[in-house]
């Protein structure tokens, strides 16, 4: 692997971000600010005004979704020398992850064709097929995937059309895997356990939380931005202090919410799910055993493979992080 030069501030690097106004997005901008890197950020609908983001952030607006954004696309990404790619559909809408994720993906492929660059794509640590793997097992850069086809729900089944689409496509690549995002607006995750009104049931509390802090993520994607890799790169972007159920629940009371946490064993509650298997097509997530494994299942989620990648970055504990995190969402 070889690594690109990085921006002096004269615009001799220039990386084009999808999703830029994303919360994720959001925050590369800010960490791309901050490293003097010139970005041309992509948004879908009307761009923030000119000055907003300073002399090292250029926008355009296309929408990924329309194949009609190809032409400009290709002009944008033009002298740039890698394109992060974070723009795709959060939710479990079947039509809406066609469109804004896979056809999305889809269109800017087409429009980087035959340009001297690398893509950075933004995928999720939910790809990996959980299911088969028993509990306190490590899920690494080498654990099964779930396939498209068969994926636990449209989101995993958009992000894994992703990779496919990203793979076949001849350009060097790195595939980051983050875990559950979360900085100051979005503190809270599915990994904790069903809610009724102010009441959590939580569901187990051993195993480690793959948390990755929204700045964390940014910095990893930039590092890979600026690092041109010799083919195809995995690696998984979780933070290397994460915590287990018990210690986030501490943490986030700060919040004042839950108001009150049952707690159930996560062997009854998997038991639960595999005695109504059959009624699983009807049934919400947390009682779906792929579903139910993916989130809820004590796991460990090493960082070795992307230290071995990208090096070690300084970062505060959890601790510090969501405390920081609940007090910027309060101001």
């Amino acid at each position: 692997m070889t690594d690109a030069a990085i921006d002096d501030g004269t615009g001799q690097t220039r990386i084009l971000l999808t999703g830029a106004t994303g919360f994720l997005g959001r925050a590369v901008l800010a960490e791309a600010r901050a490293q003097r890197l010139q970005v041309i950020a992509l948004c879908r609908a009307a761009a923030p005004e000119k000055g907003a983001q300073g002399k090292v952030i250029s926008w355009i607006e296309a929408d990924l979704a329309d194949p009609a954004c190809i032409p400009r696309l290709r002009e944008a990404a033009r002298g740039c020398s890698a394109v992060i790619h974070a723009a795709a559909h959060l939710g479990s809408d079947e039509a809406a992850v066609t469109a804004a994720t896979v056809d999305g993906t889809r269109h800017l492929l087409a429009a980087l064709e035959g340009l001297q660059l690398h893509l950075v794509l933004v995928s999720s640590i939910g790809v990996y097929d959980t299911a088969r793997l028993s509990p306190g097992a490590d899920v690494t850069e080498r654990t099964p995937l779930e396939t498209s086809a068969t994926a636990r729900d449209p989101y995993i089944a958009g992000k894994l059309a992703q990779e496919e689409l990203c793979r076949a496509a001849d350009l060097p690549l790195w595939i980051l895997r983050p875990g559950v995002i979360f900085g100051a607006g979005r503190t809270w995750n599915a990994h904790l356990g069903p809610t009724l009104g102010p009441l959590l049931i939580r569901v187990g509390t051993k195993g480690e939380l793959p948390l990755a802090h929204v700045s964390h993520v940014a910095k990893r994607l930039l590092q890979a931005a600026l690092r041109r890799p010799d083919g195809v790169r995995v690696v998984n972007v979780i933070d290397p202090d994460r915590p287990d159920r018990t210690r986030f629940l501490r943490a986030h009371a700060a919040s004042g919410w839950p108001k009150a946490v049952l707690p159930l064993p996560w062997p009854l509650w998997m038991l639960a799910a595999k005695l109504l298997a059959p009624l699983a097509s009807r049934l919400p997530g947390l009682l779906r055993v792929p579903v139910l494994k993916a989130r809820m299942m004590p796991l460990h989620y090493p960082d070795k493979g992307l230290v071995a990648a990208l090096g070690s970055l300084p970062q505060d504990r959890f601790g510090a992080l969501m405390a920081r995190a609940l007090q910027e969402s309060r101001e």
